[in-house]
């Protein structure tokens, strides 16, 4: 009986150390204000609206367990339906008044025993699999991941209009998601921010504010966040490509 049990608790353990409970929330809460007066998550995109498509990556991963969506209280009949057909997706849960306060909201609606949680935006249909995989898979070892992928412009910093300074390309990334987390890091990060009053751009620059590390992961050019309508086109392009190609099917 001991033996069994010693066995049985060093499968746990590897199953825990392989696959970790990672929850998704899918941030769906935008105004989508470069849009033109189109909702980017609800319009179409090969045959899909966009956040359906974002859902079906998550949906059919199997490293993630469940799913919550995060979205304008005013859309969130409309996104729900869109959820319906996807069993992973546990809630739809209001968004707030910024995207910091929105994530807040997603995680507090994940289930107990939750380990790690990936943040993604839900204009971002054309993620790869193997993008969260890879993130996920740091975060589990280290506590925090993302996927990024090298700058292709050279970059210019300034303040006043004139340069101030170009950084060395060479160290210049540009972040994607899904970001990755530990649970308890990163709740307790974003908890952090809003009592010293921090604006951040995304969820890693959160846990930064903490001191603490985030490693960065293989991104794609595939995975394009849908903020302007130029966006949208280049999203249909990179469907009728062969890389993309197997993604245009709408049969669910």
């Amino acid at each position: 009986m001991q033996l069994a049990d010693t066995i049985r608790k060093a499968r746990q353990v590897k199953n825990k150390l392989s696959h970790p409970n990672c929850a998704a929330v899918i941030v769906a809460a935008g105004s989508s204000a470069r849009m033109g007066g189109t909702d980017k998550l609800l319009a179409e995109l090969g045959g899909l609206p966009v956040l359906s498509r974002t859902l079906r990556v998550f949906d059919d991963h199997e490293m993630i367990d469940t799913i919550i969506v995060v979205a304008r209280e005013d859309r969130m009949p409309k996104i729900s339906r869109v959820c319906s057909p996807y069993r992973k997706v546990r809630i739809v849960v209001p968004g707030g008044e910024s995207r910091q306060e929105s994530v807040m909201h997603g995680l507090k609606a994940v289930p107990e025993g939750t380990e790690l949680v990936a943040v993604h935006d839900g204009a971002r249909p054309l993620v790869p699999s193997e993008v969260i995989t890879k993130a996920i898979i740091k975060a589990a070892k280290f506590g925090a991941a993302a996927p990024a992928i090298p700058v292709k412009d050279t970059i210019k910093v300034s303040k006043t209009g004139a340069v101030d300074e170009t950084p060395d390309r060479s160290t210049l990334f540009a972040v994607q998601t899904p970001q990755v987390f530990d649970y308890a890091l990163l709740l307790g990060a974003l908890q952090n921010a809003k009592q010293k009053g921090l604006s951040l751009t995304d969820d890693c620059s959160a846990v930064e504010a903490l001191g603490m590390t985030v490693l960065l992961t293989d991104g794609s050019e595939e995975n394009i966040k849908i903020t302007t309508p130029i966006d949208r086109i280049t999203a249909e392009a990179l469907l009728d490509l062969g890389s993309a190609g197997d993604r245009r099917k709408v049969v669910e």
